[in-house]
């Protein structure tokens, strides 16, 4: 029993030193003053990825009526409405592409846009956020795993082994669980708070960077600034609420929608490309914990390593390299927009 006991603190005691020195270096900025944020797209991105930076260019244009509710979950476009920034235009063309007007299916089409996709592989590029393929995936799921497995030492393996040593050797002795409870708890402990961690994809710099967008902004509690700082969690306005929150639920449908509808080879038929494209980039939370990364605030529909398919690239969920949602090259996309076989020029609880 004394060796198993040795054994197990031995293992434990690895796993969670490796585990916290390679998240902890997946996470170090670069040494020097973290590169400041050029706009609110970035802090949005930071937020909760490509779907909050849509929600606020969504809450701005509602909000000043350049998009108008028609119906339950529907919006239509002002005519001689303006886009002022790139989230807006990527807004205006998702909504041409979507002639239903569903909200929800304008936010995915906005969300996979190379406009909002491209911003964060330039917060890549200056180092505020890792990209999908830098291993956080695993190191989430290594942390999940070291849990798991200690909770199932500390209770069903522990007692049992308690029991037959208790029975084996009446003699007093220490029981095995006291052996190893220290241990197999602090285990549990380290990784769950190091997937806790892992969730978010933004480095030390990114939320420094972020901190300091957000004391800039202290005082201004416009409800599309608001949303971009915090997402849909900093929206206070209900009638804005009412048209977001069910649109970013419905998030995950537009994005089984596209992975159900049969793909072409004849880009025109698809001139926009979103119908058929899983999204590539999904910033996590701030580090509070709040949204995260695919499938949560950022309305992300797939599972895969950057919220496209299922592998990792430099800034592209699937099993290519480079950036590129599906499996092509080049930069995600197909003719406009992100991630289908075709690629060639591409670009998540509240």
């Amino acid at each position: 029993m004394n060796v198993i006991a040795v054994v197990i603190w031995i293992a434990v005691v690895l796993s969670s030193v490796l585990l916290m020195v390679r998240l902890r270096g997946a996470r170090s900025a670069s040494a020097g003053p973290a590169p400041a944020l050029h706009d609110l797209s970035e802090a949005a991105f930071l937020v909760g990825g490509p779907g909050t930076v849509v929600d606020a260019a969504l809450v701005s244009m509602l909000g000043d009526g350049r998009l108008i509710a028609g119906g339950p979950g529907i919006v239509q476009v002002r005519p001689g409405a303006r886009a002022v920034d790139t989230a807006e235009r990527a807004v205006l063309q998702a909504h041409r592409a979507a002639p239903s007007g569903w909200l929800y299916q304008v936010r995915y089409g906005a969300m996979c846009d190379p406009a909002v996709q491209e911003i964060g592989s330039a917060l890549a590029d200056r180092g505020l956020i890792n990209p999908p393929g830098s291993g956080m995936r695993r190191m989430r799921r290594w942390a999940l795993i070291q849990a798991v497995v200690c909770a199932l030492l500390l209770f069903p393996v522990s007692v049992v082994l308690t029991v037959v040593g208790l029975a084996l050797d009446s003699g007093s002795q220490v029981p095995f669980v006291a052996k190893v409870v220290l241990v197999l708890v602090g285990g549990i402990l380290v990784g769950l708070i190091c997937a806790a961690r892992a969730r978010s994809r933004v480095t030390k710099a990114g939320a420094r960077a972020l901190a300091s967008i957000r004391s800039a902004y202290l005082h201004d509690r416009t409800p599309h600034v608001q949303t971009a700082l915090f997402g849909l969690r900093g929206l206070r306005d209900p009638y804005l609420r009412q048209q977001l929150v069910p649109a970013v639920r419905g998030t995950r449908l537009a994005a089984a929608q596209s992975h159900t509808r049969p793909h072409s080879t004849n880009s025109s038929s698809h001139p926009s490309g979103v119908e058929m494209l899983p999204i590539v980039w999904c910033a996590g939370s701030d580090g509070g914990g709040g949204g995260s990364s695919c499938g949560g605030g950022s309305g992300c529909g797939s599972s895969g390593g950057g919220c496209g398919s299922s592998g990792g690239g430099s800034s592209c969920g699937s099993s290519s390299g480079s950036s590129c949602g599906s499996s092509s090259s080049s930069s995600c996309g197909s003719s406009s927009s992100c991630g289908s076989s075709s690629s060639s020029s591409c670009g998540s609880s509240s």
